[in-house]
Order: structure tokens, then sequence, then C-alpha cells
């Protein structure tokens, strides 16, 4: 279960554009390495540092930056085989925070008036 230091990390992670499309890019299978079908023990759905890279002006090391805070936040996962990194999202993370929006909407919907009890509308 996901505690609010870890719910803020997410958040704080994502609040960065680079770093938001590079997350975006990954979980919507945007970026494809070139080696993926080579290496079976990899899952399909990863890609690799150098390959996410490409497709931004920035250093690698400056992605590698941006790619272990998004790791530290728990939303990708990371797995080095051979001379490679491969990143993937972290599913049961992204599935839970999903789950936190659900129930707020869910209890927001069912409970209007404890939301705006104090707001008058003109």
């Amino acid at each position: 279960m996901l505690d609010m230091q870890q719910k803020i990390k997410i958040f704080k992670a994502l609040g960065n554009e680079t770093r938001f499309l590079i997350f975006k890019n990954v979980f919507t299978g945007g970026y494809v390495c070139s080696i993926d079908n080579k290496n079976p023990k990899v899952s399909p759905h990863s890609t690799c540092v150098t390959t996410i890279a490409q497709h931004f002006e920035f250093s690698l090391p400056t992605i590698s930056k941006h790619l272990q805070l998004l790791r530290e936040a728990g939303i990708i996962k990371m797995q080095k085989k051979a001379n490679k990194i491969y990143i993937e999202p972290n599913i049961e993370t992204i599935r839970e925070l999903g789950g936190c929006f659900t129930k707020l909407v869910e209890n927001f919907e069912n409970n209007r008036e404890l939301f705006f009890d104090d707001v008058i509308l003109k």
C-alpha cells in the first residue's frame, strides 16, 4: 500500500515535464528498443535507456537521472541485462495510485455535501 510520502514522490517525479514525457512514453510503449527481441529474459513491455535518450536533447547522464527519480518514486522498474538497462512501467504501483483516485472520486460523488457544505453558490 502506498503511504503518503510515496504518493508525494510520485507526484513530484511526474511534475517535471521531461520525466512526465519519459514516463508517458515508457507506459504507452512509445519507445521500442532495437535489441528487445534478442534478449528473451527481458519483458516485451520494456525499453532500454539509450533508446529513451535518443528522443531527447539531453545527455545520457541527464536522462539517467530522470529515470532514477522515476524509479525511486516507484512508477518504473529498471533491470540491467548485459550492457543495457531496461525500463518498464511498475503496473502495481500505477494501479494502486489509480485506485486512490477512484476512491476519492467515489467519496466525492457520494458525499458532495461534505465537500461543499461551506460553499455558497450564487
